[in-house]
C-alpha cells in the first residue's frame, strides 16, 4: 500500500470541495442513492480506513464518487453503472488537479465496488469502499432504503398471500421483504475487512429482530 503525504489541511481542502460536488450529484428524488447516502459511505469509509490502515487519498474521492452515474435498478445498463461512475470521476477529478498518481487506485475502487459489476476488489482501498456501500444497505438505514427502493420500483412491502415465502420462490423485483433474504442476509459474507464484518453481523441482527415485528404486526 502507497504511503500517504497528505496534510489536514489539505485533507478538509479536497472533502469540501468533493462533498459541495456531490450535494450537486446526487438528488433527493431516490432517497437510497442520495447525498444523505454519500455522506454516510464516506464517513464509514474514514472509520474503515483508519482501522484497517488503508490510504485516505484514494478511499475519499472513491467513497463520494462510487455512484456517480447512478442508473436506475432494472436498467440494462445497470451492470456498468460503477463502470460509468469511475470514468466519469477520474475526469471530474482530472478537471480539479486532484494528484493523478491515485487515478488507477480510485478507478479500480469505484468499479469494484458494485454488487451487480461482480468485480473483485483487489486492494485495501477497494475493499474499504465496497464494504462501506455494503453496510449502508444494512441496519436501520439499510431498512428505511430498502423500503424506499421499493416506493420507486412500485412494488409491495410484501406478497399479501404468502410473506414469508413459505411455499414460492423469493422474489425481491416484487416484494421488498423479500430483499432481505435474497440479497442483504447474504452481504455480511462478502465483506472484506474484519471491521466491517463485526459491524455487519451487528446489523444483521437488528434487520432480523426488525422482521420478527413485522411478524407480529400483520
Amino acid at each position: 500500500m502507497e504511503k500517504t503525504n497528505s496534510s489536514p489541511t489539505s485533507d478538509k481542502k479536497w472533502f469540501e470541495l468533493f462533498s459541495n460536488k456531490a450535494r450537486v450529484l446526487y438528488p433527493h428524488s431516490d432517497p437510497a442513492h442520495d447525498y444523505l447516502h454519500i455522506q454516510r459511505v464516506v464517513s464509514t469509509a474514514k472509520n474503515l480506513c483508519q482501522a484497517e490502515h488503508g490510504n485516505w487519498e484514494v478511499v475519499m474521492p472513491a467513497a463520494f464518487f462510487h455512484d456517480y452515474i447512478n442508473v436506475p435498478k432494472g436498467d440494462p445498463r445497470r451492470p456498468y453503472a460503477s463502470q460509468l461512475s469511475a470514468e466519469a470521476a477520474i475526469e471530474y477529478l482530472k478537471s480539479v488537479g486532484y494528484p493523478d498518481k491515485h487515478f488507477e487506485a480510485i478507478r479500480h475502487a469505484i468499479e469494484a465496488h458494485s454488487y451487480s459489476a461482480n468485480i473483485k476488489p483487489e486492494t485495501l482501498e477497494a475493499k474499504i469502499v465496497q464494504d462501506a456501500d455494503r453496510l449502508d444497505s444494512l441496519g436501520a438505514i439499510g431498512i428505511a432504503r430498502c423500503f424506499a427502493t421499493s416506493s420507486l420500483m412500485s412494488r409491495p412491502f410484501y406478497a399479501e398471500e404468502d410473506p414469508w415465502a413459505e411455499s414460492r420462490t423469493l422474489d425481491d423485483k416484487s416484494y421488498g421483504i423479500d430483499h432481505f433474504f435474497q440479497n442483504l442476509f447474504k452481504l455480511v459474507d462478502h465483506l472484506n475487512t474484519e471491521t466491517a464484518k463485526k459491524e455487519g453481523e451487528h446489523r444483521i441482527a437488528f434487520i432480523k429482530t426488525y422482521l420478527e415485528q413485522i411478524k407480529r404486526e400483520i
